[in-house]
């Protein structure tokens, strides 16, 4: 195997790192605050990220998760989680680079599933970062572990969508200009053809934003919501794709998009582990910097390990996904989406505790990140069912009875 970077995304790489240092870290901590102040407006909608975003798009740098005739880079899965790896490294680069969630996950089904009107409507204004968009899948009385148990439901009445329901974790549903809501259309459907996704703008009379929802004690304008959907109407040709193909749709944005959260948690586990090396060697106790201590040696030591291993891990899985596609994948997409967010966890945990007080306070982003990413192990699917996934196919190579797994 060739374990070389191509020149071309090695200069990409750097150039982002560059751009990071200049022009993003100095300006987080304005971000931030400009977040919590303009609530429930967001830093998403800053101006000076607004600019950023020109200047990235001059740069040929936007939007690498698409092909090149939607707006994109044309980069393959691994060369665009190469560099999502450095855009992962700051809470506010992926929107920056125009490839943060849920955006990125919507433009890529809305430019495979969606009719050319959709295309005018909905995909290209999003792709030109005019409007911003949320999924509406989890809701706050079933299990996010099964969606097959999906209450929301939508009935086709004199050529129009009828939706009710509620929802909740729609990112960034404060400000969108439209939703796509997983919704029940077929009820006597076999269990995986019984959903639809559906095109909803953000201004349809009967949707309401119930209420912002706080993670970890902190709730942000551009965070998660939680969603009413009474009688809400659309256009029957807001559908997207065919109608029953909800989950189908919603597993070509979910394989592709762990790769990217993956690559995304191993920027920031990288970026915990050069603060953490970085502190050691300057914060001095009992007779000498931190560096010296043993535990910390043995924390640093683990951490290299475990990003390494990561990071080898995520970039076969992509480089498997361009060989044959995201099902030939399946289960090393599953390895993944558990091990690296156990591993962005632990390499937080360790570059906390070496920062001491400062560490557990906001003014480095170690503590943020943690807050966001103890989520990875619940979104996109909860460790447990990618753990079951993964010991149900192994299992199947020892001959263990079908019915069991």
């Amino acid at each position: 195997m060739d374990f070389a970077i191509p020149s071309q995304i090695a200069a990409m790489r750097e150039q982002i790192s560059q751009f990071l240092v200049e022009k993003v870290y100095p300006n987080e901590q304005a971000w931030f605050d400009y977040d919590e102040k303009a609530y429930p407006a967001c830093s998403e909608d800053h101006p000076e990220i607004r600019q950023l975003q020109a200047e990235v798009k001059e740069l040929g740098l936007w939007a690498g998760h698409l092909p090149r005739e939607a707006g994109g880079m044309g980069l393959s899965i691994m060369e665009y989680g190469l560099l999502n790896e450095i855009i992962g490294r700051s809470y506010f680069a992926p929107r920056i680079f125009g490839s943060n969630a849920p955006d990125s996950g919507n433009a890529e089904i809305l430019w495979h599933y969606g009719t050319p009107a959709q295309h005018e409507q909905f995909f290209w204004p999003l792709q030109q970062a005019a409007v911003r968009s949320f999924f509406s899948m989890t809701e706050p009385e079933v299990s996010g572990a099964d969606p097959t148990l999906l209450e929301t439901s939508a009935e086709l009445i004199d050529d129009h969508w009828v939706i009710n329901g509620r929802k909740w974790y729609s990112t960034n549903a404060n400000g969108a200009g439209f939703g796509i809501v997983m919704a029940k259309t077929d009820p006597d459907a076999p269990t995986h053809l019984r959903y639809s996704q559906i095109i909803v703008p953000a201004d349809t009379p009967g949707l309401t934003l119930v209420r912002p929802i706080s993670v970890m004690g902190h709730t942000t304008g551009g965070g998660h919501w939680e969603i009413e959907y009474t009688n809400v109407r659309v256009p029957a040709e807001n559908l997207l794709g065919k109608r029953g193909s909800g989950f189908a749709i919603a597993q070509t944005r979910l394989g592709p998009g762990r790769i990217h959260h993956c690559m995304r948690w191993l920027g920031q586990a990288q970026r915990a582990f050069d603060l953490m090396c970085e502190y050691s060697t300057k914060r001095v106790a009992f007779g000498g910097p931190l560096a010296d201590k043993q535990m910390v040696q043995h924390w640093i030591a683990e951490s290299a390990a475990e990003i390494q291993a990561a990071r080898l891990s995520v970039l076969h899985a992509a480089w498997q996904i361009d060989q044959a596609g995201a099902k030939s994948a399946r289960i090393d997409i599953s390895l993944i989406k558990f091990s690296v967010a156990a591993m962005l966890m632990n390499v937080l945990d360790r570059a906390i505790q070496v920062h001491g007080g400062l560490g557990i306070s906001d003014d480095t982003p170690l503590a943020f990140m943690w807050r966001q990413g103890r989520a990875s192990r619940i979104y996109d699917g909860p460790d447990e069912v990618h753990k079951m996934v993964v010991a149900r196919e192994i299992l199947k190579r020892y001959g263990y009875p079908a019915r069991n797994v």
